[in-house]
């Protein structure tokens, strides 16, 4: 979810036809039916191979048993707080995990327009919300802001 920026509910309807191995990219139906390809991490794949081999599920990504259906929403999110209890985190949902990868695009220099597509976002107003001013972000605003004051004072 994190490395794709998905919702929980794209992640545990993700058939395994979703991924373009070849072409480097996921194919998600997010909220509406609304289709948006998102870039597929080089070291996600053989983590989702190694996975699919758990239940060989023909269907779906994150499936129950190989002749199931996917998992239960419920069941990643008890998953998820058990992870998360196990490391010490608190106040974590499993939607933080959409919220920190828009973060670090934004943090990495990544157009907020991109982002939007990345998050399949119809508004820009839905993705203007991560456009929080960071510490590293403002690490990076510190050397153009004292280029932009010299001279001046």
């Amino acid at each position: 979810m994190y490395c794709c920026g998905l919702r929980i509910s794209e992640a545990i309807s993700l058939r395994p036809g979703q991924i373009d191995a070849k072409g480097g990219v996921i194919r998600i139906i997010g909220k509406g039916n609304k289709e948006r390809l998102v870039p597929l991490p080089e070291t996600l794949l053989p983590a989702l191979r190694e996975m699919w081999k758990t239940h060989r599920n023909r269907q779906w990504v994150f499936a129950k048993a190989p002749s199931g259906g996917h998992l239960n929403v419920r069941v990643l999110r008890e998953a998820f707080h058990g992870a998360c209890a196990r490391a010490g985190l608190d106040g974590l949902r499993p939607h933080s995990l959409r919220h920190g990868y828009a973060t670090r695009l934004l943090e990495e220099g990544v157009d907020v327009r991109v982002v939007q597509m990345l998050l399949g976002h119809a508004s820009i107003k839905s993705t203007q919300i991560y456009t929080h001013l960071t510490t590293p972000i403002r690490d990076q605003l510190r050397p153009q802001l004292a280029q932009l004051a010299k001279g001046l004072l």
